[in-house]
């Protein structure tokens, strides 16, 4: 079974600490961050208000990434290794990719040498965050927002619960049609995007 999670959200919000936390639970986890496909800095345009548009998706090189991801739904398993992730024998037939960063909607965290100019948040990087949030929803874009007020560890067993439950409900889906009936799914977390289930040929996505 191959499993895509896209976790997004604010800057600064908690993404990458999610990320990391379900890295280390999960087995044979391998994670995309869209961070690392920014454009040079000398391709990043500077916009009407005097900062450099990196909130928008055409600072991105999507194509890289798109790239990325096909290389690992081509084989979970080589994209693993040449990343250092340990296939676990054990869970040979399970393979998970974490999509972090602000994949669908939302800013993304950027390691800063030197603070935020005064106003860009409130002038450039919260209404970016607010226009791609708006796109999504008008698209019906189905996505699983977490409450930012619980702790990190309550937020990180919800997740995991679900992803769990997920991999649960596929591997009672797949079993010969005399066992149990898979349990009705419930919603699945990551403040990211979520989808229908595709055709058994292609990978889940939540």
């Amino acid at each position: 079974m191959k499993l895509i999670v896209g976790i997004g959200g604010m800057t600064n919000g908690g993404k990458t600490t999610l990320t990391n936390s379900l890295l280390r639970a999960l087995p044979n986890c391998c994670v995309i961050h869209q961070d690392d496909f920014f454009k040079p800095q000398d391709q990043i345009a500077v916009g009407e208000d005097g900062f450099k548009q990196w909130d928008v998706l055409e600072s991105l090189d999507m194509e890289a990434m798109l790239d990325t991801v096909q290389a690992w739904l081509s084989s979970p398993q080589k994209f693993a290794r040449a990343h250092g992730v340990s296939v676990q024998p054990e869970a040979s037939d399970t393979h998970i990719l974490l999509l972090e960063g602000f994949l669908l909607y939302s800013y993304s965290t950027r390691n800063y040498t030197v603070p935020d100019p005064p106003g860009l948040f409130d002038g450039h990087v919260w209404p970016m965050y607010q226009k791609y949030r708006q796109e999504m929803e008008a698209n019906a874009v189905e996505v699983v927002y977490l409450d930012g007020m619980k702790s990190r560890e309550e937020l990180f067993r919800e997740v995991l619960e679900d992803i769990q439950n997920s991999l649960l409900n596929h591997s009672q889906e797949s079993a010969p049609s005399l066992a149990r009936p898979a349990r009705p799914q419930g919603p699945r977390r990551g403040c990211g995007h979520r989808t229908a289930r595709p055709v058994a040929s292609q990978p889940d996505i939540v």
